[in-house]
């Protein structure tokens, strides 16, 4: 993973706070600030979002040293097959990881990896030691400053897939992604009733001969 250039982000942070700031103002032209900013910091990413489902139920019964100990335990796990399939981790809240990757196939095995690396962690453990990991991936246009932080509709999309909808062991993805990493061999994409605000498609990632979920 790319070293993390603090100044550089410092540089990016002031910049875009400056052009909010220039925005703001009274008969400010949006548009064309609008236009500097995207200029400036739009670039094109595959965004993922992990979570891990049922973390504050578990924590609530089995405690704070739990917490910890699935925290340190899912970072030793999946920050590894991040670095190998060529993505940078942005940000490690909580129970949550955010990382982007250039290539969208990438992105795509990155997540299948991830999840055979936690099924097989999983395998021997007792139920409340499993990480029961759930991903959302967005492909688009973004806001990127600096090593911290995106934002964008795919960016809001791919959280909630990843947050918020994916049950333990689930893969989902945002239409756009889907159209940038389709014809995968072994990979079928099912879609979602309901895609969240940001996407106008969502579907879950199906790996022929395997189950999708870990209950």
């Amino acid at each position: 993973m790319a070293r993390h250039d603090p100044l550089n982000t410092r540089r990016s942070e002031e910049r875009l706070t400056r052009l909010i700031q220039e925005r703001l103002q009274p008969g400010a032209d949006k548009q064309r600030i609008d236009e500097r900013i995207w200029d400036l910091f739009g670039e094109d990413w595959c965004v993922m979002f992990t979570d891990l489902s049922g973390f504050s139920r578990r924590v609530a019964e089995f405690g704070i040293i739990h917490f910890l100990q699935t925290i340190y335990e899912s970072e030793r796990l999946l920050i590894p097959v991040i670095d190998n399939h060529d993505g940078f981790v942005l940000k490690v809240e909580g129970d949550s990881f955010l990382a982007v990757f250039r290539n969208a196939h990438k992105c795509l095995q990155c997540a299948l990896a991830m999840q055979q690396t936690v099924r097989d962690y999983n395998f021997s453990r007792l139920q409340e030691e499993k990480v029961l990991l759930c991903i959302g991936l967005g492909y688009g246009r973004m806001l990127r400053i600096g090593d911290t932080d995106v934002f964008g509709a795919e960016v809001n999309a791919a959280s909630r897939l990843g947050e918020d909808l994916a049950q333990s062991g689930e893969t989902l993805v945002t239409g756009a992604f889907r159209t940038e990493c389709n014809g995968v061999p072994g990979i079928t994409f099912e879609a979602l009733p309901h895609p969240p605000a940001g996407t106008d498609s969502a579907y879950r990632v199906a790996v022929s001969g395997q189950k999708t979920a870990i209950l």
